[in-house]
């Protein structure tokens, strides 16, 4: 590629549509951050203030006072505290392992088979002390309690004919004048990431009031990838309101209040989704979330209070489903619930390049992943298919350069002739690229029809699950920055690694800019002249932490674009053609655009204008 003006303006637009997109980012989220941990920390030390003053002089009196207090909330289930042993019950398909626990009748924590965690276990989602998922009953005498906090009796998995399996947890009121009672089922089908969850209540009439279930899901997203800052980054809250799919990146909001009609909402990390469906939708209600500090090891947790109608009857059923799984698009997307808008394949202000992935990006790479099974090949088949593709656009880039390349001698001989005169300049010069054919934009035009294609593979790099723990050469991730040079200590925007795929990449720009300037040795402007060796070193700081498939993608684009330029420059390319072809368009009649007419009545008025000033000046 030549760097001529056009072009070197090509790469600058999208160096700074690049690097504005992570200054902002990471902007909002670090001051998100801070308020957070301020906020944090104020909190702590109120809590700790009201703690100290209220401290119990006998932790056994303490005791009692909890004791007399779940006995008075709980009323006709008392027996769903006097057996506080917690039982679990496990069930598995092809994919998840499920573990429930009696306790609140739900889910206790989700291993996913097919995916290894930090420790190289399984994936665990849900799987702290903060997850719960349950709802406010009435007890009696005025009192509530939210089922969580009871002991249910739990069953064995129910095998049924389908394969799928049954585990039914139940909670009976002891109270004589009125049966009311409350199970909990969950179905898990074979091959399927998504539990059926049912609440059963009987009594339904005393344990509600008016049919409205008060339901509280609370969720922790555990760090999974080994870079806890970039995986916050890319994890999002989203959720369907009203039919229409919307989302928020955590760091930039901490809440969202929900006025009509949800049928799910969820938490995206960057790899996996936790998603909760009411069947009947919720009516209204709440989430909240918070991103604690790095060294808990938890990306974030969010409250949901949501609010579900249900029908003021003696006996109810309130239908749910959990999707504990990866953010896989196809598999998403066969739930036919706009899970898969939250795979970021483009989003906000670059969601113009989601159809490129969707249609073009996304099916060849599967394409190619089907057809050889490593991960490292198929991108590099992927970058020589996109290559091949936007080969044309290479061509014209080239063959504009070297049209101006040929006409540089007559420009040098207009810049001698006016001088400073900026404005007879421009004119000539216009008038000569209009004689001889020749677009001076020619060249900066395909590298900004480029752009989109830029951001569409930083979006699906970003989001491609199969990438996760695929290793290739020395990278043992290709969803992660490799790291094989490790200093020990952090240099600012550099971090405190090198990565070989970030090293190539940029070896490989530098050597496409030494190759390009050796065709044009007379760049006499010193910003073009170094503005194509300077870019590979901006790379080398803002590539280090993205993932390896991606700087490993760069790589081979830059290799291709190499022997492209090689073979389009010596053996395509005629340059005694091209001399030939401007003397023939010089000889041809001219007919100006409306456009060029407009142009140069501006540069006459403007040129009038200016010799008006100079004659009054004397």
């Amino acid at each position: 590629m030549k760097f001529d003006r056009n072009t070197v303006i090509g790469f600058v637009i999208l160096a700074g549509l690049f690097f504005g997109y992570f200054y902002f980012t990471n902007k909002q989220q670090s001051e998100y951050r801070k308020q957070q941990a301020e906020k944090q920390k104020r909190e702590k030390a109120i809590q700790d203030s009201i703690n100290l003053v209220n401290k119990p002089k006998q932790d056994s009196l303490n005791r009692i006072a909890d004791s007399v207090s779940k006995i008075t909330k709980v009323g006709n289930f008392q027996a769903a505290i006097k057996d506080t042993a917690e039982k679990l019950v496990v069930a598995e398909n092809e994919l998840i392992k499920v573990t429930f626990t009696n306790k609140g009748g739900q889910v206790k924590k989700v291993e996913l088979k097919k995916f290894k965690g930090l420790d190289s276990s399984e994936v665990k989602l849900a799987a702290s002390s903060f997850d719960k998922l349950g709802y406010a009953i009435n007890t009696g005498n005025n009192t509530t309690a939210n089922t969580a906090e009871l002991y249910f009796n739990a069953a064995e998995p129910v095998k049924n004919a389908d394969g799928s399996q049954t585990i039914a947890f139940t909670l009976q009121s002891s109270d004589s004048t009125a049966s009311t009672a409350i199970t909990h089922k969950f179905t898990i089908r074979p091959n399927d990431y998504m539990l059926d969850f049912t609440a059963d209540l009987t009594g339904a009439d005393k344990l509600l009031t008016q049919g409205n279930m008060n339901l509280t899901w609370q969720y922790a997203a555990a760090q999974q990838e080994s870079d806890i800052d970039f995986e916050k980054q890319n994890t999002q809250v989203g959720y369907v309101k009203d039919g229409s799919f919307d989302y928020h990146t955590i760091g930039r909001r901490s809440d969202k209040n929900f006025d009509k009609e949800v049928k799910w909402l969820g938490v995206r990390q960057r790899f996996f989704f936790t998603i909760l469906v009411a069947k009947n939708n919720f009516s209204n209600g709440k989430m909240e979330w918070t991103i604690p500090a790095d060294s808990t090891k938890t990306i974030v947790q969010s409250t949901a209070n949501m609010k579900v109608q249900l029908p003021v009857a003696t006996t109810v059923t309130a239908p749910f489903s959990i999707y504990y799984g990866p953010s896989d698009y196809h598999i998403l997307k066969k739930y036919d619930m706009k899970f898969e808008k939250l795979v970021n394949l483009g989003q906000g202000m670059y969601a113009f390049v989601r159809p490129l992935n969707r249609f073009i990006i996304l099916p060849i790479y599967d394409f190619f992943r089907g057809l050889v099974g490593n991960m490292g090949i198929a991108i590099a088949l992927l970058t020589l298919f996109i290559r091949l593709l936007i080969s044309p656009l290479t061509y014209s880039s080239y063959l504009s350069g070297a049209k101006m390349k040929a006409l540089r001698p007559e420009i040098a001989a207009l810049k001698d002739k006016y001088g400073e005169d900026r404005q007879a300049m421009s004119m000539e010069q216009m008038k000569l690229f209009r004689e001889a054919g020749v677009n001076p934009l020619g060249g900066c035009i395909p590298a900004l029809l480029q752009i989109p294609i830029f951001f569409a593979l930083f979006s699906f790099f970003n989001s491609e699950v199969s990438l996760r723990g695929a290793e290739f050469l020395w990278a043992s991730d290709l969803a992660a920055f490799d790291d094989p040079i490790k200093f020990g200590f952090h240099i600012p925007l550099l971090g405190s690694h090198l990565s070989l795929f970030n090293i190539t990449a940029c070896i490989t720009s530098f050597m496409i800019s030494w190759y390009s300037m050796s065709m044009t040795p007379d760049q006499s402007n010193p910003v073009l002249k170094y503005m194509p060796y300077i870019f590979p070193v901006f790379l080398l700081f803002f590539f280090n932490r993205l993932p390896s498939g991606l700087t490993w993608y760069y790589t081979v684009s830059n290799l291709v674009t190499l022997i492209l330029q090689f073979i389009i420059q010596n053996y395509i390319i005629d340059h005694n053609k091209i001399l030939a072809k401007i003397e023939e368009n010089r000889k041809k009649p001219k007919t100006k655009s409306k456009w060029q007419e407009r142009v140069e009545q501006m540069q006459e008025q403007q040129k009038r204008m200016k010799e008006m000033q100079q004659k009054n000046k004397r």
